[in-house]
């Protein structure tokens, strides 16, 4: 749909994007029941935006985007980087009383890190609102396939990272898995982080120990040392 088809069904770009961030809500929904719901309605809303602003696009600058295809994936994942990043600055700032902060970039994400976050903080925060997906062991053994004595047994010797969530419930971070086991380096990270939440919000953020790259990235390329040495760095004390 483009601008001279809104103009001919009567359909305005807002509520366009309406109909598309509902269905992007209801797919989220099916595709993953870890999700909360307002992380659901955030996601929608942006999708539905974005499609939106597409279509409203000239013919000129619609080819531009059909140019650049094959660099979309890295550019959205760029994007939405950068949004959890300025989430989380704006909830540092409000947590120490600190006046707003301006919005990242997409170059901001990949700077180093202003300041280390801390403990404290991310135990008064939902775990949805700062770790990314997140699944139980249910979720973890009908879909990729862990059996929950596996599960156990890796949360024992600390080789994936397992956070509370209310009680003595437990979730874990999908991206921590690829083809099914947690990626090499997760023991050796929580050997020298030992707060899982403070272990996983360093493996997920921009690190000024390795120049703004991300850990947990460098992690599913197999580069444990760089990683570990990193984490050495950053551990307090």
């Amino acid at each position: 749909m483009n601008r001279f088809q809104f103009q001919s069904t009567g359909i305005k770009p807002d509520d366009f994007a309406e109909m598309v961030a509902e269905k992007v809500e209801r797919a989220l929904a099916h595709y993953d029941e870890a999700i909360n719901r307002p992380t659901m309605v955030s996601v929608g809303k942006i999708a539905g935006s974005i499609a939106s602003a597409v279509t409203l696009l000239s013919p000129k600058h619609q080819r531009a985007i059909d140019a650049i295809h094959a660099d979309l994936p890295g550019l959205a994942s760029k994007f939405v980087r950068a949004l959890a990043a300025e989430a989380a600055r704006r909830s540092e700032a409000g947590t120490s009383g600190a006046t707003a902060l301006p919005p990242a970039s997409l170059a901001d994400i990949d700077g180093p890190v202003s300041s280390p976050p801390r403990a404290d903080d991310l135990e008064s925060m939902l775990i949805e609102d700062w770790a990314g997906r997140v699944a139980g062991s249910t979720y973890l053994e009908e879909n990729l396939r862990i059996a929950r004595s596996t599960l156990h047994r890796w949360q024992r010797r600390g080789e994936v990272i397992a956070l509370r969530k209310g009680g003595r419930k437990h979730v874990f971070p999908l991206a921590q898995f690829v083809d099914g086991r947690p990626v090499a380096g997760i023991r050796d990270v929580q050997a020298l982080i030992s707060n899982p939440r403070l272990a996983w919000l360093w493996l997920t953020r921009p690190s000024a120990q390795l120049e703004g790259r991300i850990a947990i990235d460098l992690l599913r390329q197999d580069q444990v040392d760089e990683v570990v040495e990193a984490a050495r760095v950053f551990a307090p004390g």
